[in-house]
């Protein structure tokens, strides 16, 4: 008995021995791993990056910018079954241990030991998980395993789990370049995590552990044994009824990516700008990490308006030039749709898409379409044919040789098989298409709200996928006669009237030794003799302009167009008048909106808000300060009063005189072609030499539209095309549908100013017998004369300087010797 107790003390004393070694042993590896543990207290300030999001004026979701795509979104909208789900897939007992789950250790370890030879079954808590994402590295070693448990232990002391399972369900990575449970429910699903199933959600809480191993479209398969599993688990945890669960993995995956970057077709031009002004003001990880919301200015009706608009102008001229053959040419015989299916495609310019002939003939041509990618990354296997009629391609005359111009009169004229062209289908769903190519000109468009500068629409260019180039915001084009009215404005401004007469006849400039002697021309080469101001902008008189200008002096020009921000520093000379300068076509459609909003300065924007990721306001476009807005009720007080700071640029009655001009280049000048909208507008034509640059800009009361055409690489686009000829019909197309369900409101006259009939050809006040009237606007103090002096006659000694309506009718017959 007593060797017995012996026996037992022996045991005792050497199992206490063991403890107290394995103690200290435990002790020692904590002391020595604990010195040079990462910071943990670092989690209470995690900020992970975060995309930057833009959105519409209503709202809707345009564009997204980040290096990792992720939404924080935070514990409280993160719904129950969604969190059992995690905790079921990862973590059962999350809300039980301190950190380390020692009943998980243990029967992973004897699974293990079951399992010999096989990948070893891991035991880690979410709170393991997050001291290695957030503070360790990925190394498979057994001192990082004890750094994590040790992290582990301390991070469960200092947080709630509600923070460490916030911290884990923003973090990691979900797949499909989705970072974070919120990016992840949407790149999916297309679904806030407060929308997603069942099933769903025990999808997403399948894939952290492996996420490709469980992609939707490669191994859908596994991908749906993995959910099943985690259902499983949830109903086996009490966190749905077997029926639910039942019916749940009878649910197919149903995953349908969300596109990344460009959300909104037609708005790649429009966001790449906000994109810039971001990165300007931000920074690179402002952009890419930041969490902006950003509220742009963008209406996306107008914008995909735009789109269309400009293209369709830009096609119609190419067009009108002729064919100028396939993209590329492969064999058509084989496996057609592979050797198709590797030539680069513009993805924007939807519906039209490359197809090759396989067989042309007298009357159509046989095509095979090029094959989608399916979802998994690989190549459509579907063969799709189709034919293009004869008037498919009826405007596809030749473009070059001998037979240029001449029409098309059978498909093998043009086509030929192996040939890569693009087709658009003639209607939705048919198989009949027509020919197409991609424009060589191009242009942009610019939309504007005229009273705070907001940007409505901007297209830069045919496809963006062809050129990033946007030739709305960046191409320095000289706008040739739409710059005119900031002359006409000038003189406005400082004491001529509607009615002043200039010399519409020939002038000759000396411009300096070594120079030589300017003669500027009208288009058409014709004179009209003494005419006023209004004749001279509605019918683009070059000469009366310089007259004009060179009676005004042109430093008071270059000063005009740096006030409206057309051009910083034009030089003086009086080849400017004539829009010689360069400038963009944002510039040129903000300047017009000073016409239109009365004198306002504006600066042009394609932001509204910013806001940072916690929602704060960083930035408001719209800076007038509200007075009286600081009541939280209403309690019969007057109404708050917006107190607008910005700069008089413009005189409002002059601004509504050259309104009413503009408007007169659309009902008799040159761009009649714009009644066509049916709406009151104004607005001007340019056309610079050699036909290089196509303009016109113009607006409405609420709207000013700006357009370019005209090639990256400035060469003549052909005899005769104007900006009347090819800029207003694009504008033209745009402002019909943009105000179809607009009244016609008519340009505001402001205070002051008379309007009183006048004979159009003299701007003299009219009479009986005169047959023509017009309205005419005057600013107080000012009228119709009853005669007129010629701005710009030759020599005040062989002129009349002062003309009376008698002496007038024997100018305009030729008998006064003018011309």
């Amino acid at each position: 008995m007593r060797l017995l107790v012996r026996f037992i003390g022996f045991l005792f004393a050497t199992a206490s021995l063991v403890a107290l070694a394995g103690a200290a042993a435990v002790g020692f590896f904590a002391w020595k791993y604990s010195r040079d543990l990462p910071d943990y207290e670092q989690l209470a300030k995690y900020e992970p990056p975060i995309m930057t999001r833009l959105h519409a004026n209503d709202g809707r979701l345009i564009a997204e910018y980040a290096h990792e795509r992720r939404l924080f979104v935070p514990i409280q909208s993160v719904p129950k079954r969604l969190i059992h789900a995690f905790t079921s897939a990862e973590d059962k007992n999350f809300y039980e241990h301190g950190g380390l789950d020692f009943t998980g250790i243990a029967r992973a370890a004897f699974s293990n030991f079951q399992n010999q030879g096989r990948r070893p079954q891991g035991a880690s808590t979410i709170t393991q998980q997050v001291a290695k994402n957030f503070l360790l590295t990925n190394k498979q070693d057994y001192e990082r395993k004890i750094k994590e448990a040790l992290l582990s232990l301390r991070i469960e002391q200092t947080y709630s789990k509600d923070r460490i399972l916030e911290l884990y369900l923003n973090e990691i990575y979900f797949g499909l370049g989705a970072y974070g449970v919120g990016a992840a429910a949407l790149v999916y699903f297309d679904k806030s995590v407060s929308e997603l199933t069942l099933a769903q959600s025990a999808y997403l809480a399948a894939l952290p552990k492996a996420p490709n191993n469980y992609h939707p479209f490669r191994f859908p398969e596994r991908a749906i044994e993995r959910r099943n599993w985690v259902i499983d688990r949830m109903v086996e945890n009490g966190d749905a009824t077997p029926e639910e669960g039942a019916a749940a993995k009878k649910e197919p995956l149903d995953v349908n990516p969300r596109p990344t970057g460009n959300q909104l077709p037609a708005s790649e031009y429009f966001n790449e700008e906000v994109r810039r002004v971001l990165y300007e003001r931000y920074g690179e990880k402002g952009l890419y990490e930041g969490g902006l919301s950003v509220r742009t200015t963008l209406d996306p009706e107008l914008q995909v308006l735009a789109r269309k608009s400009l293209n369709a102008g830009l096609v119609r001229f190419d067009e009108s030039r002729g064919w100028r053959g396939p993209v590329r040419e492969i064999d058509p015989k084989g496996d057609w749709g592979a050797a198709l299916a590797d030539v680069p495609a513009y993805g924007d310019i939807k519906p039209w898409r490359l197809a090759v002939v396989l067989d042309a003939g007298s009357s159509e041509a046989t095509i095979g379409l090029q094959p989608g990618r399916e979802r998994s990354g690989g190549v459509s296997r579907e063969r799709v044919t189709g034919r293009i009629t004869l008037e498919g391609m009826r405007w596809a005359k030749w473009a070059k040789g001998p037979d240029r111009g001449r029409a098309v009169k059978t498909a093998s004229q043009i086509l030929n098989p192996g040939d890569v062209v693009y087709v658009e289908p003639t209607s939705e769903g048919s198989s009949d298409y027509r020919l197409r190519q991609v424009p060589e000109i191009s242009g942009g468009l610019v939309a504007m709200d005229p009273f705070t500068g907001r940007v409505l629409a901007l297209a830069g260019g045919f496809s963006y996928d062809e050129s990033q180039f946007n030739r709305a915001t960046q191409a320095l084009r000289q706008p040739g006669s739409s710059f005119k009215p900031f002359i006409y404005a000038a003189a406005l401004d400082n004491g001529y009237t509607p009615s002043s007469v200039v010399l519409d006849g020939p002038i000759e400039i000396d411009q300096g030794a070594g120079i030589g002697v300017w003669r500027p021309e009208n288009y058409g080469k014709k004179f009209y003799g003494p005419q006023t101001l209004r004749f001279g902008i509605e019918k683009s008189r070059n000469v009366m302009t310089v007259r004009l200008s060179q009676d005004m002096g042109m430093p008071l020009i270059s000063e005009y167009a740096h006030r409206f921000g057309v051009m910083d520093d034009l030089p003086p000379y009086l080849s400017m008048a004539l829009g010689a300068g360069e400038t963009t076509v944002l510039k040129m459609t903000a300047a017009y909106s000073m016409f239109a909003n009365g004198g306002k300065r504006i600066t042009p924007t394609v932001i509204d808000r910013i806001q940072d990721r916690t929602g704060k306001t960083v930035f408001r476009h719209d800076d007038r300060q509200c007075e009286g807005c600081t009541a939280t009720a209403w309690a019969h007080q007057d109404e708050p009063t917006l107190v607008d700071g910005r700069e008089q640029v413009l005189d409002p009655m002059t601004a509504y005189q050259i309104t009413s001009m503009l408007e007169g280049v659309v009902l008799r000048g040159t761009a009649t072609g714009v009644k066509a909208v049916g709406k009151p507008i104004a607005g001007k034509t340019g056309t610079t030499n050699d036909y290089k640059d196509a303009w016109f800009v113009g607006f409405s009361p609420d709207l000013v539209v700006g357009v370019y055409v005209g090639y990256d690489k400035p060469r003549t686009m052909g005899e005769g095309e104007t900006g009347g000829e090819v800029a207003a019909p694009v504008f033209t197309d745009f402002m019909k549908t943009a105000l179809a369900d607009k009244p016609a409101t008519p340009f505001r006259v402001p205070p002051g100013i008379k309007l009183i009939r006048i004979n159009p050809s003299n701007g003299m006040r009219a009479s009986a017998g005169d047959g023509k009237v017009i309205l005419e606007a005057f600013k107080p103090g000012t009228a119709p004369p009853d005669s007129y002096s010629i701005i710009g006659q030759a020599s005040p000694t062989d002129r009349p300087q002062s003309v009376t309506p008698d002496q007038d009718r024997a100018l305009r017959s030729g008998t006064g010797g003018l011309y």
